[in-house]
């Protein structure tokens, strides 16, 4: 069927509603309706829809008027949803709840500062999912001074959930620089990410074998990293309960009278790495003999100095390597520098770089300095 425009001379044209069909070779139509008395649109859409057109598109029906990324987003919230860790930060929610949810969520998707946070949390869903977009700055920060209040209550949440007694504790410090002037705990001191003349704020991680962290501490930035050890034994003893216990460390927190603090607790062991100078003393009476590693790269020894302690020799081959390096990179830049002297100098005259002297020990297997 389809729609016909039939001319009059002297009247308005016929529209018709026709049929065609053949008969034999010839092709015939016949007038199915007549449309004349129809409105212009009323035949157009008549039009449109024998020739299987869409009356109205879909642009016509639906407008976009704006689309945020979702799926980061849905992804943060559910895993801290799997995790439970709205629930550790407060079992019902509120309103401090959902402002603390938001900020570990943008945290994980693209961190800032708190200003930047209210605004970039509106670049996406987030805001819309927790209920959290009337929120400003100053709502951020008091939201974290709420949940510093329960710090330690979510901190016995965590090691009821991930601690257990002759379990493993790893304990590690690091530092952060601060730009300003104003915080107490912003001291001078030694600063590991390399910016001198800055303050910086100590703080400890306690985490379980697997590495989840369970409670962390924050210090002034002249605190020593050994003297940080005692808050986290008595943490363990006093707010989680714990008994018996099994503390790693490196070298550098776990010394020799933090150690003598750890022996004052039965069932209290430890894990660290003893310094080079305690190691090479090793070496030279003749404790640690370097050939026990020339066919394996792991020995158990017992010393008079350590009593009671498991002394565990691994020899590590990456090390090994890269101090050889290190070595080779040395004397070359030594030898280097006496070359251009030599060059400057007048050659009856005698200066300080002539009293170097470069010794080269016979290659041996393993050195003292290679083995952890």
């Amino acid at each position: 069927m389809y729609i016909d425009v039939v001319p009059n001379r002297n009247s308005p044209p016929a529209v018709l509603l026709r049929e065609a069909f053949r008969e034999g070779q010839k092709t015939r139509k016949r007038t199915l309706a007549n449309l004349s008395d129809w409105p212009a649109e009323k035949v157009e859409t008549l039009r449109r829809l024998l020739r299987d057109e869409h009356l109205v598109s879909a642009e016509d029906l639906f407008a976009t008027q704006k689309t945020l990324p979702h799926g980061h987003v849905q992804a943060a919230l559910e895993m801290i949803g799997r995790l439970k860790l709205d629930h550790l930060i407060s079992a019902p929610r509120c309103r401090e709840r959902d402002l603390v949810v938001a900020m570990i969520a943008q945290r994980l998707i693209d961190p800032c500062s708190k200003l930047a946070t209210t605004r970039q949390w509106h670049t996406t869903t987030l805001a819309e999912e927790l209920g959290v977009a009337w929120a400003n700055e100053d709502d951020l920060y008091a939201a974290m001074d709420w949940l510093s209040e329960r710090q330690e209550r979510i901190e016995r949440k965590l090691a009821a959930r991930h601690l257990e007694e002759g379990g493993l504790v790893w304990y590690d410090v690091s530092s952060s620089f601060y730009e300003g002037r104003t915080c107490p705990l912003a001291k001078f001191g030694h600063d590991r990410d390399g910016k001198n003349g800055l303050p910086i704020i100590v703080y400890g991680v306690m985490t379980n074998g697997e590495g989840c962290p369970v409670a962390v501490s924050v210090y002034a930035g002249n605190t020593g990293d050994p003297t940080t050890v005692a808050d986290q034994i008595e943490k363990l003893r006093e707010k989680f309960g714990l008994q018996r216990v099994v503390l790693v460390g490196d070298r550098g927190r776990l010394t020799q009278p933090q150690i003598n603090k750890l022996k004052e607790h039965p069932g209290w062991g430890w894990i660290t790495a003893l310094t080079s100078t305690a190691i090479r003393q090793l070496v030279e009476q003749g404790t640690l003999q370097l050939s026990l590693l020339d066919q394996k790269n792991l020995a158990e020894i017992s010393a008079p100095d350590y009593p009671g302690e498991r002394l565990m020799v691994c020899h590590n081959p990456v090390l090994e390597e890269q101090r050889r390096r290190k070595r080779q990179a040395l004397l070359k830049r030594r030898l280097s520098r006496r070359q251009r002297c030599d060059e400057l100098r007048p050659i009856n005259h005698r200066s300080r770089s002539e009293l170097f002297c470069v010794h080269v020990r016979p290659r041996v297997e393993h050195t003292e300095s290679d083995i952890l």
